[in-house]
């Protein structure tokens, strides 16, 4: 027996219950994984909440990292191995669980497992949308929502390091502090400060090519009116709500404007995208360009306190649960 959260029915923090489960040998292609530290994020919120259904009864929990405990027949695994993953099915909110072997990677030396824990799905979702969706370059100028957050601190480093200018917004002088410390350039108070507004002072006057929008319902609109003609709107969260449907004239009125909703297990879908992330990812820990930020630790038996503050937005940065 174990210990895992599992959810029976879709709602408040209160439905994720602590509970002991049972772990079979590993199959074919499998590989037990003993947690050693797990990832909290916002999407795991929406698999709680129902926003993004998920089949019940189910674990919860995307990201983790720990060691290889048991591997099953056609594994390029050993027992002993460090290892971290964030997409590879859910059930992460667990002392061990099993994992198909093609979606984990090794953790370099030089990375402890909250580190990789606290930045596997956070760090792939910056390289991706900064490298990927929309690939940006020195000079250019952006914003990103939520700059205090998990993905918002290793975007604006990331960003700064390749010589961009990065605009955040953020709900609080502490944040916008935070914000500052990690790349990016100008900072907006989305809750004293005119948002649009400040980004014209910003840069003269001169509309954005790319806007990343993790929040969602609150910021939907003015992260379209940032935008220069044939801009890019890249909505990649719902941290405030899912925003409401979109009539597609909209976009033809603001200047033939695109929009994309990307998702972490696109981009990481193929295994060989899934290894290149988490190499740059890991090269740029190593080398200082990316610093982690691991600002909460839960013990994960409290979980349900934990996603309590992160839906309060009282966290920053990355936060751990631990076993």
């Amino acid at each position: 027996m174990t210990k895992a959260v599992r959810i029976y029915e879709t709602g408040p923090p209160e439905v994720m219950l602590w509970e002991d489960v049972d772990i079979e040998p590993p199959g074919p292609g499998m590989v037990t994984v003993a947690n050693r530290a797990v990832g909290l994020n916002y999407i795991d919120t929406y698999h709680r909440n129902g926003l993004y259904p998920l089949a019940l009864p189910s674990g919860i929990g995307l990201e983790g990292a720990g060691v290889v405990e048991a591997v099953g027949e056609g594994v390029d695994f050993a027992p002993g191995e460090r290892v971290a993953y964030c997409s590879a099915g859910f059930g992460a909110y667990a002392e061990k669980l099993n994992l198909p072997a093609v979606r984990l990677v090794k953790i370099p030396e030089g990375i402890d497992f909250e580190q990789a824990a606290a930045i596997m799905l956070k760090g792939q979702t910056a390289e991706y949308l900064l490298q990927r969706t929309y690939a940006l370059k020195a000079g250019e100028t952006c914003l990103f929502h939520a700059a205090a957050g998990g993905v918002g601190l290793v975007f604006g480093q990331w960003a700064a390091s390749i010589g961009a200018n990065v605009i955040g917004t953020v709900g609080s002088q502490e944040k916008a502090e935070l914000a500052r410390a990690h790349g990016y350039k100008h900072v907006i108070n989305y809750r004293t400060e005119n948002v649009v507004e400040r980004v014209m002072e910003i840069t003269g006057g001169d509309m954005l090519p790319v806007v990343y929008d993790g929040v969602g319902k609150d910021t939907f609109a003015m992260s379209l009116d940032c935008l220069r003609p044939r801009g890019l709107m890249v909505s990649f969260g719902n941290a405030s709500g899912a925003p409401e449907a979109l009539d597609l004239q909209l976009l033809t009125n603001k200047g033939s404007l695109y929009i994309t909703r990307p998702s972490l297990m696109t981009y990481t879908g193929p295994a060989e995208d899934l290894r290149q992330s988490s190499n740059d990812l890991f090269a740029r820990v190593l080398d200082g360009t990316v610093r982690i930020e691991i600002n909460q630790r839960y013990a994960l038996a409290d979980v349900q306190q934990a996603h309590r503050d992160l839906e309060a937005r009282k966290t920053t940065g990355s936060t751990v649960l631990l076993p």
